[in-house]
């Protein structure tokens, strides 16, 4: 069974929401980079709850037909990486999140993408 990608990140998003994960974003790449389609970002408040964020995510998420492709950074649980193909969840510490700041970066991506497309039309 494939899920189509807007379910696929409903769901991702209630499972997110049912483990209580903190700032929950999404980032729209649709149309922008092949590899996927969106990230989802969320905080958790430590080790313990970015854990269980993921395994909130990868058991209830198997149960309901979510199929992950890769899953990195679990075992220090500072950032962890979720792959579902069209779908990438980033599980970040407070501090993590900030000083990668994933969100600020894609934002100025997007905007750069976006005037490129518009300058060669």
């Amino acid at each position: 069974m494939t899920i189509e990608t807007k379910n696929k990140l409903e769901l991702i998003i209630k499972l997110l929401e049912s483990k209580k994960a903190n700032d929950i974003e999404i980032i729209d790449l649709q149309d922008r980079m092949p590899l996927t389609d969106y990230f989802v970002t969320c905080s958790g408040t430590s080790n313990i709850h970015i854990k269980a964020i993921a395994d909130g995510l990868l058991v209830d998420g198997k149960a309901v037909g979510l199929k992950k492709d890769r899953v990195e950074g679990y075992s220090q649980a500072r950032w962890v990486l979720v792959d579902y193909g069209d779908i990438v969840v980033h599980i970040f510490s407070p501090e993590e999140r900030e000083y990668y700041d994933i969100e600020s970066l894609w934002q100025a991506t997007t905007v750069k993408l976006d005037q490129n497309s518009a300058n060669k039309e």
